[in-house]
């Protein structure tokens, strides 16, 4: 790849418009390269300062009745000649095609945010099994997964003995995603391979949320301040009832 890549593929990349290949090639870039994984982490920055702020798809109602109330005043300057011919409720509906506007924009981003989010987590899925590099700690005893972590990462990660509902649990492994450390706890399903990634969030709790990606399953949910998701080839119901399981 060039010195520095170019700008489209850098933008094709954030909108998680690159076959998984691609985009891992271009991770590799990244690390090599301060300037483009500068301009990447920018953009994370403001995805993250979005979430941190709980920013809705639409304006507040506050915001909302602040806005109408004033534009109904009734001292306002001497209209212009143009204001003369616009009549009075023309205003308003311009007022509400901005708040439209704005909704829209965030909705945007939001979606795209969620999209390079998932994007980055079959990546992170898939070479961790192509890498031969599924754990870092390979035990199935939880008492010693969940202390290894202890120092590693400014956070504690769940980690949940499930074998007797058959989920063994093999092991674990640092991540990075979304421009900070993040755990994988690592389970097995027969042959099938999951794994849950998790960090820290200050978004409120959600229910889980299945969606598919490059062929694989996605579960991902928000409880107590922690963001969760689960991905695997395994089936969306078995992938599902793991879910719950975990927020027992």
């Amino acid at each position: 790849m060039a010195s520095h890549a170019q700008c489209n593929l850098l933008h094709a990349y954030l909108d998680d418009e690159l076959d998984l290949g691609r985009s891992m090639e271009l991770e590799d870039h990244l690390a090599e390269c301060g300037d483009c994984a500068n301009e990447i982490a920018s953009y994370r920055a403001l995805r993250e300062g979005i979430h941190a702020a709980d920013l809705r798809y639409q304006p507040s109602s506050e915001f909302r009745s602040r806005l109408l109330s004033t534009l109904q005043q009734q001292e306002r300057p001497q209209p212009t000649l143009i204001q003369r011919r616009i009549p009075r409720w023309s205003w308003a509906a311009v007022a509400a095609l901005l708040l439209l506007a704005s909704g829209a924009l965030l909705l945007d981003l939001n979606q795209r945010s969620e999209r390079r989010l998932a994007s980055e987590i079959v990546t992170d899925h898939v070479r961790s099994l192509m890498a031969s590099h599924l754990t870092d700690v390979a035990t199935s005893d939880h008492h010693t997964v969940k202390p290894w972590f202890t120092g590693k990462l400014d956070f504690s990660p769940q980690v949940r003995d499930l074998s007797a509902d058959g989920f063994e649990l093999i092991g674990g492994r640092l991540e990075y995603l979304e421009g900070h450390g993040a755990a994988a706890i690592v389970y097995q399903r027969r042959k099938h391979i999951i794994n849950l990634f998790t960090w820290p969030t200050p978004a409120s709790d959600e229910e889980p949320q299945a969606t598919a990606q490059q062929g694989f399953n996605l579960i991902e949910w928000k409880h107590a301040g922690m963001y969760y998701c689960a991905i695997s080839d395994l089936n969306r119901q078995e992938l599902t009832e793991l879910a719950s399981l975990l927020q027992k």
